[in-house]
């Protein structure tokens, strides 16, 4: 059956979908992992279409209701089936335009109804509980390794919240990206676009404790990228679900009930700001939030105005 072939971790592949995906990155100028999510959900659904004797040119927009509905009985959450459902449209509109099919089937299936919900926030005090959770493993190590991951649990979380990251430019970052004389980050973003974000006092001294006390102990010369800030107990780059695991290991530690994700910290920077009074310009300059080139940047945006307020609004600055 098609499901058990999605459980087994080989869903079938397709050319026109490699052809796809190398469209996105080429001419769209998608990121890694946005051109992994396509993969994925365009992998699945090809599976499906495998298992039920379906070519593209013979796709009816049924069939595609029928999948979705297969989603939503398999649990899936409406947000979800609505992304797959965006990456079948694009997919199959592609198809059309470059003439492999006659027609796009996806162009009048409706998606779920999504309500607008807003997003979950931790309070300053969680996100202290947290810290504190870090905190007391860092006391109670006895080891050296030990000690060195939690010093870069400690300084991951900090800057987690502190810089308003996604987990994906929490993992890039590079030794070269630390200013910490100047109190920045350089992120590199969505659409490999670069920001510069102020960090505060905390997260700098989280960080020089980590780079100087405890990265060391963790490297590993056969690492393949030798510069980058996070690294795993075998002394390599952190993966998103190396991070996720920590992250939720803390929240656990910590005693936090409520439904927390890597972005929950995200949400919660640029909410706490907010809350304080930080101008909404400033703080979507700080996420990444618009279209900003690299150039203008460093051009237009005023570092010290920015600097100044991340110190006055934010609970950690």
């Amino acid at each position: 059956m098609w499901d058990k072939a999605l459980k087994s971790g080989n869903p079938l592949k397709h050319p026109l979908i490699d052809e796809f995906l190398t469209y996105l990155v080429a001419e769209r100028g998608l990121s890694a992992n946005s051109v992994d999510s396509y993969s994925r959900d365009l992998l699945q659904f090809e599976t499906y279409l495998s298992a039920h004797g379906t070519e593209y040119v013979n796709l009816t927009p049924g069939t595609i209701r029928d999948y979705l509905g297969r989603m939503s009985e398999a649990g899936l959450l409406p947000r979800s089936i609505a992304r797959k459902l965006s990456a079948i449209r694009m997919f199959l509109r592609y198809l059309n335009d470059t003439g492999r099919v006659s027609r796009d089937p996806g162009e009048n299936v409706a998606g779920p109804r999504l309500g607008r919900k807003l997003p979950e926030v931790l309070s300053v005090k969680e996100i202290q509980e947290i810290l504190s959770a870090v905190q007391n493993t860092l006391r109670s190590a006895r080891s050296e390794k030990s000690a060195a991951l939690a010093l870069r649990d400690n300084a991951m979380l900090e800057v987690l919240y502190g810089a308003g990251l996604r987990i994906s430019e929490l993992i890039s970052l590079r030794l070269g990206d630390l200013f910490l004389e100047e109190g920045f980050l350089r992120v590199t973003g969505k659409g490999d676009k670069e920001r510069i974000v102020p960090l505060g006092e905390p997260a700098i001294r989280s960080l020089r404790r980590y780079i100087d006390s405890g990265r060391s102990s963790l490297y590993s010369s056969k690492a393949i990228i030798r510069d980058i800030v996070f690294l795993n107990a075998r002394g390599t780059g952190l993966s998103r679900m190396g991070a996720w695991k920590i992250i939720r290991f803390f929240i656990q530690a910590a005693g936090i009930k409520s439904r927390v994700t890597p972005h929950t910290f995200r949400h919660s920077f640029a909410t706490h700001l907010l809350e304080g009074g930080a101008d909404l310009r400033a703080v979507q300059e700080m996420l990444g939030h618009s279209s900003i080139t690299t150039t203008e940047i460093y051009t237009h945006v005023d570092r010290s105005y920015l600097r100044e307020v991340y110190k006055s609004f934010h609970p950690r600055a």
